[in-house]
């Protein structure tokens, strides 16, 4: 049977080297870093998550060694049997404050925790309304509900007001966005979504994933940076991007919501908890965003030098202010190749194309850490600008 299988799948990815869309995966030989190592050498890390060069902090890998002495390497358990210690209730508590919400409860990953939410809160009479460029994770975590499903366009509020008046009979009403899109880097407008929330009686829900940590006066995320902290119901995040970049999740919210989260949350409920090294070191970096003001400071500058230079430049940069700065290529094939090229440069960033973004807009999706330093920033500009010569060749 697999024989015949086989050559079908040996097609399909032939298909998808063909069109350019196949992803390779780079290895890299240290830790994860503003300058990285790949087989070719020291190169320049543009692509990761890690806003505030946590990774590889100090303080933060001094308290995960410390972790593993005191609490062990993994729990071998699911929260509810024998899998909470002291420092997951810790981390929790601490979240919860950290984001101005009631409760707070862990999961393995953020997928897991939007994974996990709308099934548990929402039923057939009821509906959910996420923006039309809302993560993969909410749109898995949406389809395993069996509430009823609407879609608005990216950040439109009057198609978002459309789909409240068109669901004014269901019992539940839930308005879910991201705070930031991780494609496009665009900030959602919270307040606006507050608003109509308001209006039509709806809960609104917000992945902050690309935020927390380094956006607003605080760090605190989106909420923070609109002034709508009190007015949203359900925060979810990760652990993996600017708070020490590991993995882990999270679900912030009203204490009932998060109560219930506990009781019938099925990747919650069926899933090893968080390793506790990874819950000791995002204590530490909680610490470190109390006094983090010159590392987001440090971003900001960072941020501004690079999307001014590359417009100068030449380059198509997607509009914004936010971290993630894409450089829109279009074709497929030539976002990989653009790449490849600076990669051989010094510079290590990846091509995104079909199905992650839309088809013909690929680009090289640019992201800036605190980690960077201005000489770094200015020879990625070079190293773009020598490599569209190149192709251009």
């Amino acid at each position: 049977m697999y024989a015949s299988v086989r050559d079908e799948l040996r097609a399909t990815l032939g298909e998808i080297r063909d069109a350019g869309l196949y992803k390779p995966e780079r290895v890299i030989g240290t830790p994860q870093s503003a300058t990285v190592s790949v087989p070719s050498g020291d190169v320049l890390n543009f692509c990761a998550n890690n806003y505030l060069g946590l990774a590889d902090h100090p303080e933060v890998v001094a308290a995960a060694k410390e972790a593993l002495d005191r609490w062990g390497y993994g729990m071998a358990s699911v929260r509810f049997i024998c899998g909470t210690q002291e420092i997951h209730k810790e981390l929790e508590q601490r979240l919860s404050a950290f984001l101005g919400q009631e409760d707070t409860i862990l999961y393995s990953s953020c997928f897991d925790a939007n994974g996990g939410v709308f099934e548990t809160l929402l039923g057939p009479e009821d509906a959910v309304i996420s923006d039309a460029l809302n993560h993969a994770s909410i749109i898995d975590g949406i389809r395993l509900s069996k509430a009823r499903r609407h879609r608005y366009a990216n950040r439109d509020m009057a198609d978002l007001e459309k789909q409240l008046k068109e669901t004014q009979d269901a019992r539940r009403r839930l308005i879910v966005t991201d705070g930031v899109f991780s494609m496009d880097g665009y900030v959602a407008p919270l307040p606006e979504i507050c608003d109509l929330a308001d209006r039509y009686d709806a809960m609104v829900m917000v992945d902050d994933s690309h935020a927390v940590g380094f956006t607003g006066p605080g760090g605190r995320g989106t909420p923070e940076l609109h002034g709508v902290m009190d007015r949203v119901d359900i925060i979810t995040g990760t652990l993996g991007k600017a708070l020490g970049g590991a993995s882990g999740g999270y679900v912030a919210a009203r204490a009932e919501i998060v109560e219930l989260l506990r009781q019938r949350s099925r990747p919650y409920l069926f899933s090893n908890s968080l390793a506790p090294v990874i819950a000791a070191a995002s204590l530490k970096v909680l610490d470190l965003l109390e006094s983090a003001g010159d590392l987001r400071e440090k971003l900001e500058a960072n941020t501004k030098l690079f999307r001014t230079s590359m417009t100068e430049a030449g380059f198509e940069i997607l509009p914004g202010d936010h971290a993630i700065a894409p450089v829109m290529i279009g074709d497929a094939a030539e976002a990989a190749r653009m790449a490849e090229l600076l990669l051989e440069r010094g510079v290590y960033v990846i091509g995104f194309s079909y199905p992650v973004v839309p088809m013909g807009q690929a680009r090289i999706r640019v992201q800036l850490s605190a980690a960077h330093s201005t000489r770094d920033v200015e020879r990625a500009v070079a190293a773009f600008v020598d490599a569209r010569a190149a192709m251009a060749g």
